[in-house]
């Protein structure tokens, strides 16, 4: 809207006219106009359209209308403050947090680095606290500075606060009676991750990455990284470590992987983790997870199945991508 007097109170009577009303608004100026975001109640029977004629003939452009969902019903300030709130907490929660704030978006993390964030439209560039570059980016409508202004916080937080997990312990008894702990794995469980891999037998290894596992030293920094994704570690009474699960941001999926020790096999270890990880997935509001392994992984197929969702498989050149398709976690219980 053209940031001048009147110029909102005509489009409210125009919404008033189909009858439409405004729950909530907030501004984003620019240099000669401004960004007006509403959220409005309507109608069943009311057409978009009619919404965004009304819209333009009040003096708006560059419309755009999508549906709401209950995150929109929070106020501003709350809804920043809960996600500020999940960051602290949970270094796993910042490209959450980040396409929450900014809806349908998505968002890459690039090793390269850049002099200083950048804003170009319909893409923000902004330091990983992590190292490299966080790049987020939305078809419609284009950021605008205020959103620049929340991302560059919200990452801000994060690093200053550095790598940091919550510290629950939950105690996983087996059908034959072996009692476990699992909890969330840091940077810190690199040796002990390393160890689990030197025990493994060859066959394991090949089924985890499909392929030779000599590099576990450099890529297990990575998978162990909180803020690309969220670890299990399952560790004996001792406190060795015997299987990894992992569930790694991948845009609005999310890959997951699990590893086992040889001797700790068939025993309903890799499936309780499985669903552990889709539990993780739906509390952060994901729909879909998906499993990338060897077409003769017929355990993993089979652990998959157990969830009882739908699946899709894609076999490439040896390669068996399976895709569950998960119910979406009731508002309450997510995050």
């Amino acid at each position: 809207m053209s940031d001048a007097p009147g110029s909102l109170a005509a489009l409210c009577r125009g919404l008033a006219d189909l009858p439409v009303n405004i729950i909530s608004m907030q501004a984003h100026p620019l240099a000669e106009v401004t960004v007006d975001e509403f959220v409005v109640q309507a109608d069943s029977g009311i057409p978009a359209q009619e919404i965004n004629r009304a819209v333009v003939a009040a003096g708006g452009t560059e419309v755009w209308l999508e549906r709401a969902d209950a995150h929109d019903l929070v106020d501003v300030p709350t809804r920043i403050l809960n996600l500020a709130t999940r960051t602290a907490l949970d270094a796993a929660e910042l490209p959450l947090a980040l396409r929450q704030l900014f809806g349908r978006c998505s968002i890459r993390s690039l090793p390269t680095e850049i002099a200083e964030d950048d804003l170009d439209g319909s893409t923000m560039r902004l330091r990983d606290p992590s190292g490299g570059v966080l790049v987020v980016t939305r078809d419609q409508p284009p950021f605008t500075p205020t959103e620049f202004a929340r991302a560059r916080a919200l990452i801000e937080l994060d690093a200053q606060l550095g790598p940091r997990v919550p510290d629950d312990r939950d105690l996983l008894t087996l059908p034959a009676g072996n009692e476990l702990t699992v909890r969330r794995a840091d940077p810190s469980d690199k040796q002990a991750a390393l160890a689990l891999h030197e025990r493994c037998s060859t066959r394991t290894l090949r089924l985890r990455y499909h392929g030779p596992s000599r590099d576990a030293d450099r890529y297990l920094g990575h998978l162990l990284e909180p803020r690309y994704g969220q670890t299990l570690t399952v560790e004996t009474a001792e406190g060795e470590l015997v299987a990894l699960a992992h569930l790694m941001w991948d845009d609005g999926e999310a890959e997951i992987a699990v590893l086992v020790e040889d001797c700790w096999q068939r025993r309903g270890l890799g499936a309780e983790l499985v669903r552990r990880l889709a539990g993780l997935a739906r509390d952060a509001g994901l729909t879909q997870i998906y499993a990338v392994t060897t077409a003769s992984n017929t355990g993993m197929v089979a652990t998959l199945r157990r969830l009882g969702v739908p699946l899709d498989y894609q076999v490439e050149e040896g390669t068996l991508v399976i895709t569950a398709h998960l119910a979406p976690a009731p508002a309450a219980s997510r995050r």
